[in-house]
This record gives C-alpha cells, sequence and structure tokens, in this order.
C-alpha cells in the first residue's frame, strides 16, 4: 500500500483565509510524491519513497460521520491548532517520528520543555503540562471532528460495523465480481474508489483482485487510515470506546461504555493486489488534469456523490476518467453537504433531485444496466434508541463508447 501527497500540502493544511467550518479551499495538487508500501519483518506495510509514474491518478473528498440533525457534525476542514497544523504537516509530508528524535532531545518545540536526556531517559516535569501557558485550546469543531472518525472507525474495521459494511459494500463487491469475472493477475482492471474515508472498501476491492486506489480528501480520515493499514500488527490491537460521548438514547450505561476492538482484520494479511494505494486530494482538481482521461476500468462511490459543491462537476470527471465501456457503481442519498451554508460567497450548491441526477448522468454518455433502493445506516450505534436510515440508491452504469455515440 502506498499514499501518495501533494508537494503542496503545506498550502491545503494551512489555508490562506479563514474557512467557514474548516472547509479547505480547493488546492490544485500537479505535483505528487508517492509512498509504495513494502512488508516488514513483521508482515506490516511500510512506505518508501519513489516517483510518480505519469499518468497515474490520485486523490477526494467524503462524507465523515452519519447525522443526527440537519447540521453536518463534521465536514473535511482544517484544524486551528498551530500545533496539530505542524503535526499534520509532517505527517503527510511522510516524516517519520524517528527521524526527527535527535531534535525532539534536544528541545519540544511545541511544549518547551526537555522530552529527554541523552540517555533517552525523560527528563520532563509532570507539573510542566499543567502549566495554562502551555495548553492549547482545540476548537470544537475539530473535537467533533474527531469523534466522527472514531465512529468511522466502527463502520469500517470493527466487527461491530460488520452488518453496516454487509448493507452498503457488500452489494458493490458482488455487482463489481459479477462484472469482471476475469481479473487477470498480469492485467487486473483498475477501480478508482473516490470518498475512500478509512480504506476498508477499496481494500475489500483490492483483496477481489483489482488495483484499487481510495481517495480521501480529510486529512483526519488520512491519517487514520495510514495508521490502520501500515502499523497495525495484529487483529483487534487496539480498543476504542466510540459511543462514549453520546448521552442520549442509551439503554444503559454498559451500551454507552462498551469498548470495540479494531481492527477486525489485519490490513497486510487480508490478501491485497499489487498494486492497492490510498490517496489525497480533492476529487475534480485533481482528476480533471488530462492525464486521467480514460485511464479507469471502473469507479466506485459510496455515500459519495452527495458531498459536492456541484454535483455535475462529479458527473463530469467520473465520466472523463472512465474507460469507453468502463463502469460506475454508485451507492448513497443526496444529503448534500453544503445545501444549507448560506451567505458563504465560496460555499455555493446546487442541489438536484434523483430525477434530475439521472437526466444529467445520461447527458454524460451512459446508460442505466441496473438500479434499486439500499436501505442502510450510517455510522450509526446498533445500540442506540434512535436508527437513522436511508434508502439508498444503487446503480451500475457503463460509459458507451464513441461508436455508441455516433450510432444515437
Amino acid at each position: 500500500m502506498y499514499i501518495r501527497r501533494s508537494e503542496f500540502m503545506t498550502k491545503w493544511f494551512l489555508p490562506s483565509k479563514a474557512c467557514f467550518k474548516g472547509v479547505f479551499p480547493r488546492i490544485h495538487i500537479s505535483s505528487l510524491t508517492c509512498f509504495r508500501g513494502e512488508r516488514n519483518a513483521n508482515g506490516n506495510l511500510c512506505s518508501r519513497e519513489s516517483n510518480v509514474c505519469s499518468g497515474e491518478p490520485t486523490s477526494t473528498s467524503g462524507r465523515m460521520c452519519s447525522l443526527e440533525s440537519k447540521q453536518i457534525c463534521c465536514p473535511e476542514g482544517a484544524s486551528d491548532s498551530p500545533k496539530a497544523s505542524t503535526i499534520n504537516q509532517e505527517v503527510e509530508n511522510g516524516v517519520n517520528h524517528d527521524q526527527h528524535l535527535e531534535e525532539k532531545e534536544v528541545t519540544d518545540k511545541h511544549s518547551g520543555h526537555c522530552a529527554s536526556d541523552c540517555n533517552g531517559n525523560d527528563c520532563s516535569s509532570s507539573h510542566e503540562w499543567l502549566d495554562p501557558s502551555l495548553q492549547l485550546n482545540v476548537p470544537l469543531v475539530d473535537v467533533d471532528k474527531v469523534r466522527c472518525i472514531i465512529r468511522n472507525i466502527v463502520r469500517d474495521w470493527a466487527e461491530e460495523g460488520q452488518k453496516e459494511r454487509e448493507q452498503c459494500y457488500k452489494p458493490i463487491l458482488e455487482e463489481l465480481h459479477s462484472l469482471f469475472p476475469d481479473r487477470k493477475k498480469e492485467s487486473p482492471p483498475a477501480c478508482l474508489v473516490p470518498g475512500a474515508g478509512l480504506g476498508r472498501l477499496a481494500l475489500e476491492i483490492s483483496c477481489l483482485g483489482f488495483i484499487s486506489q481510495g481517495n480521501e480528501f480529510s486529512y483526519y480520515m488520512m491519517i487514520c487510515s495510514s495508521f490502520i493499514l501500515n502499523h497495525t500488527q495484529k487483529v483487534g490491537e487496539w480498543t476504542i470506546y466510540p459511543w462514549i460521548h453520546s448521552n442520549s438514547n442509551s439503554l444503559s450505561d454498559s451500551d454507552q461504555l462498551r469498548p470495540v476492538s479494531i481492527p477486525d482484520i489485519h490490513p497486510a494479511s487480508a490478501g491485497i493486489t499489487e498494486g492497492f494505494s490510498m490517496c489525497g486530494g480533492d476529487f475534480v482538481e485533481v482528476y480533471s488534469d488530462p492525464s486521467q482521461v480514460g485511464l479507469w476500468d471502473a469507479v466506485v462511490t459510496c455515500f459519495f456523490i452527495d458531498t459536492a459543491h456541484n454535483i455535475i462537476e462529479y458527473i463530469e470527471v467520473i465520466s472523463k476518467i472512465l474507460k469507453d465501456g468502463g463502469v460506475w457503481i454508485n451507492l448513497g442519498p443526496l444529503l448534500y453537504h453544503f445545501a444549507d451554508m448560506y451567505g458563504q460567497e465560496d460555499e455555493m450548491s446546487i442541489e438536484p433531485s434523483l430525477e434530475d441526477v439521472k437526466k444529467i448522468i445520461l447527458h454524460y454518455g451512459f446508460v442505466f444496466e441496473k438500479e434499486r433502493t439500499v436501505e442502510t445506516t450510517y455510522t450509526t450505534n446498533p445500540r442506540s434508541m434512535m436508527q437513522n436510515r436511508y434508502y439508498a440508491a444503487f446503480w451500475t452504469m457503463r460509459k458507451k463508447s464513441a461508436t455508441e455515440d455516433m450510432t444515437h
């Protein structure tokens, strides 16, 4: 597995203007560095840097959490914390903690105290950490995003999320399996997964024998998925308490305080195929590049297309990057993320109905092959007294070839 990131990532993490609810401004990613994964002695995925081959893809953005009200609790965004921005910048730039160990032995720039002496012994005073001047004020919006990430971990990487994965991912995987029955190891089909979140669906597609690339815009998602995919050593290695902040609709204290073990599989041992990757960046900005035209055999979108400011842009880009005869498999609702952001000049949003969306898709050279409705939840606490359900649109569309367009 490898993570591709932009050399302009500093601009991505440190936006030059104030952004509503922490949403990043769109940055065109034109220069990329690739981190290709190799397994170490423990069977974990580790990265090494290499150059990106021309014509290889990147990036995207996606849904962060379920909604218990009309407000979106955690759209993609940047942290207002200087410490968080610096740490995130180092992570996305591929900086290894060990590479800065020597610097941190001299001084910890964030806390202003000695982290360790020359022998590696801790020389910091516990009282220094309590100094109010050293404590950072974390914006509530960032706290909400972290809570949403924890719920997404359950959805993608816990046994408790198996039911949701069967509702959402299983129909997609079954459709891919039936549409591409002859997946040769020498020339596997390539599948792109915009809005890949924490990477489970992209990993499952890779295990089917596809060249699979997940794409995500949120660095909260990217950092978490990188940790799970690259640093997990065994099944159930970590324990989280995802519902501890949910004070409403609990049947019992034990339900609210119950632990969840993650991950439910060891990613490096799951059977991924060569070419599995996760990429960071904006879907429209990156895939509008001419090098992406006709590059993909399949595009899979799951709870993604309603994350757009302009859904027509998404449809146009998907049409361009698919090969003639390529397929687009979609599952999700139309809960437009920017619909209620009134008064924000840079937060334009259009919200066509499903009927209009289908008409637009047909205009961009697609033909419907299958269509139905799938009932599902999204990052829902299965033991909560309130269960939000979606009746999500599920379709398979095929891009017409140039000859088909001429005949029609």
